[in-house]
């Protein structure tokens, strides 16, 4: 059995104790309807607005895709990433904590928290990167046209003996200087509880030799709370999570940038220094608010959030 861990801003929560899993790499999430708050904010004409804003969004990129040279396609996959999440009224906010050699150009290998299928949104609003994720992704309605396009690693994690195909492919866009994109926790959970990080896909770093970049993806809403709305788990269905962000106001995607991590020889203790970057509290050396544009610097606590004016921001342009 594995426990539910809390994140340091919340009590205590519905979620039972994690089911046994078929393998070791394959976690079953406890989190289920009673860990996600799902309030009716937005009106109907609100909705009916951001639901046409979506299909416009979805259906046009890969009319646009084609058409744009491939030298500018990192650029359009950015701006359409965040033309998705404005239209589902989520903002994004990134944190850097990166030390300046953490800027350089070349492969990272990129580890965050999974919470719901606006993660990779999110991600994709911050920078392009591929990401490996469920194999039926590509299936789903629009969404997984979009998910071709930025070419998603697919794995099964009930199939165990894929898991060295899935490296391999791993490693070998990190050695062609990619950024490749992994959630290792092995499932999504509600947002205020989370998992322990599961080593195997660790060893894509290990094995082309590049750093990991941790990042630490929350949601908050409008008094700076964690927010399990867009959280996708349990029992929900596609269209029961769509429609819980749909309804929702408020949300902010809140994305930081934590130090990189050199690999290593133990992928076991890569993932417990990753896992560690993830829980630790840093202070944030920089805010910039990439979907509405804004130039501020944006404290967040467990209260309101409190805004300074600042210089014209560069982080994650």
């Amino acid at each position: 059995m594995m426990p539910a861990l809390l994140s340091p801003e919340t009590g205590s929560l519905s979620c039972p104790p994690a089911e046994a899993s078929a393998h070791a790499w394959m976690p079953h999430s406890p989190c289920g309807a009673s860990c996600v708050d799902a309030p009716t904010e937005a009106g109907t004409l609100r909705v009916a607005a951001r639901i046409a804003g979506i299909a416009g969004v979805l259906l046009s990129f890969p009319i646009a895709h084609y058409a744009t040279p491939r030298r500018r396609r990192a650029g359009l996959q950015r701006r359409y990433a965040r033309a998705l999440l404005a239209c589902c009224g989520i903002r994004v906010r990134i944190v850097d904590n990166r030390t300046p050699e953490d800027r350089r150009e070349g492969g990272v290998l990129i580890a965050a928290r999974h919470i719901g299928w606006t993660d990779i949104v999110a991600l994709t609003a911050l920078e392009p990167m591929s990401f490996v994720a469920r194999a039926d992704l590509v299936e789903w309605p629009m969404l997984g046209d979009v998910a071709k396009r930025v070419r998603v690693i697919p794995i099964e994690r009930e199939r165990l003996r894929q898991l060295p195909s899935v490296i391999a492919t791993m490693a070998d866009r990190l050695r062609a200087g990619e950024r490749v994109t992994f959630f290792p926790e092995g499932t999504t959970w509600c947002g205020r509880a989370h998992g322990s990080l599961r080593p195997a896909l660790f060893q894509a770093a290990i094995d082309s030799e590049t750093p990991v970049q941790p990042i630490r993806l929350r949601y908050l809403d409008r008094a700076g709370e964690l927010s399990t709305i867009p959280g996708f788990v349990g029992i929900d269905s596609l269209a029961d999570s769509f429609r819980r962000v749909l309804r929702s106001k408020g949300v902010v995607a809140e994305i930081a940038l934590q130090p990189q991590l050199l690999p290593d020889t133990d992928r076991h203790e890569l993932a417990r220094r990753c896992e560690q970057t993830l829980e630790g509290d840093t202070v944030a050396r920089a805010f910039t608010d990439v979907i509405h544009g804004s130039e501020h610097l944006e404290a967040v606590g467990t209260g309101a959030v409190r805004r300074a004016e600042a210089p014209r921001a560069t982080v994650g342009k």
